[in-house]
């Protein structure tokens, strides 16, 4: 590595074709061996990541215990934030002169369930095949992350001078309800030790298939509980069916419209029911149904006015049905993002790595829960995000160094 190092530093001169020549290759050899050397490493923490399986139920503390020991071995000093015997954040700092603020680089540890659909590779295993890798995590974020590892490590392997600190945070529950994000944010992760002069920017390292991403909506998750009276399905008369009372309120719900206004990059919120749960039994009048409804909503729109008016339609369908009972609960609730384009940091950024403007997303994140931080927020990365929460997730090998390469420009740019 000594020789490669010397040879990166090499300028021909031309006088000596020959020479040069002969450096030229020598040069080129080194290359593709610290190239091939930067992949392999990549794969194997990928391939780690992904069987470490970070599923809501076996929670994230082995997931972060991978990245740890891959940043061990080049000195970078990291903390496991633990808490419920197995959930987990993994902070990371990289110190600098400190004459510049830092960079975040939020990534999330947790992957979702791999469904019951039948994986062509178990998704789990982490199989490559061609010039893929398979397994859930594979896209989001797994891939993501292990490419800011390595961006990292050939930062410190490097012996690049730092101006500003990086801080990479690998959080928890990010696909649930964005605990260890939160947990983050509350306490800074102590921000006063790891950032001092706070951060120039926020990197989000999800699957944009690199496009440069300055916004997205928002997420309300409500359940709605209807109540009942069981009794024998031989006289229903003697029970008040709560699938019934749901169907009223289905019902209405057709008719009802989200108070908010489209917004010119993100169009309009969306609404859909996904979970209904009712009934214990064929031969019982249910007592109780419930509905869990994914509401994706725009910058600035009023969350409480949603609940309030799901309570009015409430009171509207028991003046016609008296025994009509229901109540809504607020499942989880995440902002909208917007970062403005016209910022210095998402200009340069987007400079950095060629791409001329940015764009929306649909899908949320856990940039608004950085927000207090006071930095401007972009999401970047790897994979395309059409393959999240999928049956045989991948991620492209040539993508994955792609934006290794791309992450040490940026911390190059900003920080250096």
């Amino acid at each position: 590595m000594l020789l490669y190092a010397g040879l990166r530093t090499f300028k021909p001169c031309i006088m000596q074709p020959c020479i040069w020549h002969c450096n030229k290759k020598i040069f080129c050899f080194f290359f593709y061996i610290d190239r091939f050397i930067i992949v392999r490493t990549m794969k194997k923490l990928l391939k780690a990541l992904i069987q470490a399986q970070s599923t809501p139920d076996k929670g994230e503390l082995d997931a972060a215990k991978v990245i740890s020991a891959e940043f061990a071995q080049v000195g970078i000093d990291c903390r496991i934030d633990t808490w419920d015997s197995n959930r987990a954040n993994l902070i990371a700092r990289i110190a600098s002169d400190g004459s510049r603020p830092g960079l975040l680089f939020a990534c999330h540890l947790d992957v979702v369930e791999p469904g019951e659909t039948v994986w062509t590779h178990p998704p789990f295993e982490a199989a490559e095949t061609g010039d893929r890798i398979y397994g859930r995590g594979a896209v989001d974020m797994k891939g993501g992350t292990a490419a800011v590892a390595a961006a990292i490590k050939r930062i410190i392997e490097s012996g690049t001078k730092l101006r500003g600190d990086i801080v990479f945070l690998a959080a928890a529950g990010e696909e649930v309800d964005s605990c260890g994000a939160i947990r983050f944010a509350a306490d800074r992760g102590g921000l006063g030790e790891l950032a001092p002069k706070g951060f120039a920017g926020v990197v989000i390292p999800e699957p944009t298939d690199f496009d440069v991403v300055s916004a997205h909506r928002g997420m309300l998750w409500l359940e709605v509980t209807t109540r009942g009276k069981p009794a024998h399905s031989s006289r229903p008369e003697l029970g008040v069916n709560a699938i019934n009372s749901m169907r009223l309120f289905l019902n209405e719900l057709d008719k009802y419209e989200i108070p908010a206004e489209p917004h010119e990059m993100l169009g309009d919120c969306s609404m859909s029911i996904n979970i209904i749960e009712g009934g214990k039994a064929l031969n019982v009048v249910p007592d109780k149904c419930s509905i869990r409804i994914d509401i994706r909503t725009l910058p600035g729109q009023n969350n409480e006015q949603v609940v309030e008016d799901f309570k009015e339609i409430f009171a509207k369908i028991k003046s016609e049905n008296p025994q009509f009972e229901a109540e809504v609960y607020v499942r989880r609730t995440v902002n909208a993002l917007e970062t403005d384009r016209e910022y210095d940091f998402v200009k340069d950024f987007c400079s950095c790595v060629g791409v001329e403007e940015t764009k929306p997303v649909g899908f949320t994140t856990d940039g608004p829960h950085f927000v207090s931080f006071g930095a401007p927020i972009v999401i970047f990365g790897p994979g395309k995000p059409h393959l999240c929460h999928k049956p045989n997730e991948y991620i492209d090998l040539c993508d994955l160094e792609k934006a290794a390469e791309h992450y040490k420009n940026i911390i190059t740019e900003f920080l250096t």
